[in-house]
């Protein structure tokens, strides 16, 4: 356990604590994180995305918007993160309302990510049917073709999401599963902390 654990009265920078950790012992993705949502019927859907940056205000990925939680966000802007360090034994929840990032945002991250991963972008209609993989491999052909050499512009329906967090709860193993838990709630401009029951 780190003695900022017990410290912190800010729960950013003890997930950056936590999240630098992680990037060192981890073996694949320490930035991966189960993002849960809710459909038009209330069922919630939760699926594995990648957190590609934070600060004070939020926690932001990217994503097709005509995807299944892209639809179900937009709809219903309220969303639950999940992170989980099994090599280190901890964990963070987060919860909180959802925004759109800017354009300028969406257009800098989507210019970062390699040509194979933007011209994916438009090849595929996310979380709709395929009726086979050689109908995917076409459409990246197709779009390959189209942009050649030259640069891809970001989709308009390509953006990204920032979740400004109400709760972030920090969880650390512990002996006899007596396990540590912080829980950080919005207030005002700052944070109250509080220690829960394992």
């Amino acid at each position: 356990m780190t003695r900022d654990f017990e410290q912190t009265t800010d729960p950013f920078a003890l997930f950056s604590e936590w999240l630098g950790d992680a990037e060192a012992s981890e073996p694949n993705d320490p930035n991966a994180m189960a993002l849960a949502t809710v459909d038009e019927d209330g069922l919630p859907d939760v699926r594995m995305v990648l957190l590609k940056g934070y600060d004070a205000t939020g926690f932001v990925f990217f994503t097709n918007f005509e995807s299944a939680k892209g639809t179900e966000l937009l709809a219903h802007p309220k969303a639950a993160l999940c992170f989980h360090w099994k090599s280190l034994r901890r964990s963070v929840r987060v919860r909180g309302a959802v925004s759109q990032v800017t354009a300028e945002e969406a257009d800098a991250y989507f210019a970062s990510r390699s040509r194979g991963s933007r011209i994916g972008a438009w090849a595929s209609k996310q979380s709709r049917p395929l009726e086979s993989r050689f109908a995917l491999e076409k459409a990246v052909a197709s779009y390959t073709a189209k942009f050649g050499v030259g640069s891809i512009p970001r989709p308009d329906y390509w953006s990204g999401f920032r979740i400004a967090p109400q709760h972030i709860e920090f969880w650390a193993d512990g002996p006899f599963r007596l396990h540590d838990r912080i829980k950080f709630t919005r207030d005002g401009d700052g944070w109250t902390k509080a220690r829960l029951y394992p």
